[in-house]
């Protein structure tokens, strides 16, 4: 097939390392991809991908079988609705249906509508109304910023000062949430959605907090693993009841309001004494979660993302998964997830790359006229690594680790310690 993956960070590098490792000849192109994307021989191009009509125009003029939307903003920009229309197979949600993830709000509303178990959460439009609700819900008090906000809309703290100055930053901006706290280990698990049926993936757990031992403030993610040896009931039947009480409730609802959600359902849940609740949702494949999850995955990816964009995911049959588990270490660069220091030489990326079931994903990176790399961005990079064990894994990622130099440059230590 020929394939565009939409969207420039490492979460895009996995879904096109996946694809062009299936040995079926596609040609996969990524816009606008990023430079670690360019190594590997696989187009890039120039374009505004959360622009609709620029989207559709490239398309128009490419004629690509199947267009895979990465990111939550073209999503919630609409861009996979003209292509929808025009016929093109797209595997990501229209900009209905994509406001699962765009607005916290719609998405308590949805989970209400479906019954789907999740925390108990309020409106509020600035600190005169949040003061009393953060009273009644307790601390540790959680407040979300309704919209998209690159993960820093989220504050989980037990300083009440503070969460009121959260709602007051945000609120300009709409709606604000308050959220009972709740308590436990988080899983994500993603999900394959046609508009009608699911099929699911494999859980992981990533890592939101900057600093070890999850201290500091919100990321993007700094690290995640798969499997989840310590999920109640086994993973099986954890899968089983996701599916049954929240992924096939919530795309059954939204196909029910004439809204059927078409592409990656990413469940954000977590596991506390009184059963499994959904923190969130997101309409797309989540970073750094996907980036382990296709590293385990031994079936073709583009037959389900096929399947789902044309609404016939019966047609396949349940993916499969390498025992070995997987992981990821993130590389930040000095700053992040504040204002970050850019430009800074990174080294040490071949001999990295080298360690024994490791491969790198490229989030901000950029080539130097001689061909060395400098980082772009927050994130800069991520080291995915397989062992036959949680320690082997750990090991093998941490040595590609210890190859790499980034002046400033933070990760995390502990991703998988629990496990291993």
């Amino acid at each position: 097939m020929k394939i565009l993956v939409l969207g420039p960070g490492a979460r895009e590098h996995a879904i096109v390392l996946s694809l062009i490792s299936e040995d079926a000849g596609h040609e996969v192109v990524c816009a606008p991809g990023n430079a670690g994307v360019a190594a590997l021989g696989v187009e890039t191009a120039d374009l505004a991908f959360t622009d609709p009509e620029a989207v559709a125009a490239f398309v128009a003029d490419r004629g690509f079988d199947l267009v895979v939307v990465g990111p939550e903003a073209p999503l919630v920009a609409g861009v996979a609705d003209p292509l929808r229309a025009a016929g093109v197979p797209v595997f990501g949600p229209d900009a209905a249906a994509a406001q699962l993830e765009g607005s916290k709000a719609f998405a308590k509303r949805i989970m209400d509508e479906a019954g789907v178990p999740t925390g108990q959460a309020r409106k509020v439009t600035g600190t005169a109304d949040a003061g009393s609700v953060l009273d009644e819900f307790g601390a540790p008090y959680v407040v979300k910023a309704d919209g998209l906000a690159a993960g820093k809309g989220v504050l989980v703290t037990e300083d009440r000062d503070a969460a009121l100055e959260h709602v007051a930053t945000w609120a300009p901006h709409g709606e604000v949430l308050v959220e009972e706290f709740l308590d436990g280990q988080e899983v994500s698990l993603f999900f394959f959605a046609d508009g009608h049926n699911v099929v699911p993936l494999t859980p992981a757990q990533d890592y939101k907090r900057i600093f070890d031992g999850d201290e500091g403030p919100n990321t993007g993610g700094m690290g995640a693993y798969s499997p989840l040896p310590w999920l109640p009931g086994g993973t099986e039947a954890f899968i089983d009841e996701i599916t049954r009480t929240v992924a096939l409730p919530t795309v059954r609802q939204l196909e029910s309001e004439g809204t059927p959600f078409v592409g990656l359902l990413y469940c954000g849940l977590i596991v506390t004494s009184k059963g499994v609740r959904v923190i969130e949702f997101n309409a797309r494949f989540g970073d750094p979660e996907t980036q382990v999850v296709l590293a385990r995955l031994e079936s073709p990816l583009s037959a389900y993302l096929l399947a789902a964009a044309k609404g016939d995911l019966t047609a396949v049959p349940a993916p499969e998964f390498a025992d070995e588990p997987a992981m990821i270490v993130v590389l930040a660069s000095e700053g992040y997830p504040g204002d970050v220091t850019t430009g800074r030489e990174i080294t040490g990326l071949d001999d990295a790359a080298k360690v024994p079931g490791v491969h790198l994903v490229h989030a901000a990176t950029a080539r130097t006229d001689s061909g060395g790399w400098i980082a772009t961005g927050g994130r800069v990079l991520g080291v995915v690594s397989r062992g036959e064990t949680f320690a082997e894994a750990r090991s093998r990622a941490y040595a590609a680790m210890d190859e790499i130099g980034l002046e400033g440059g933070q990760f995390r230590t502990d991703i998988a310690e629990r496990v291993a």
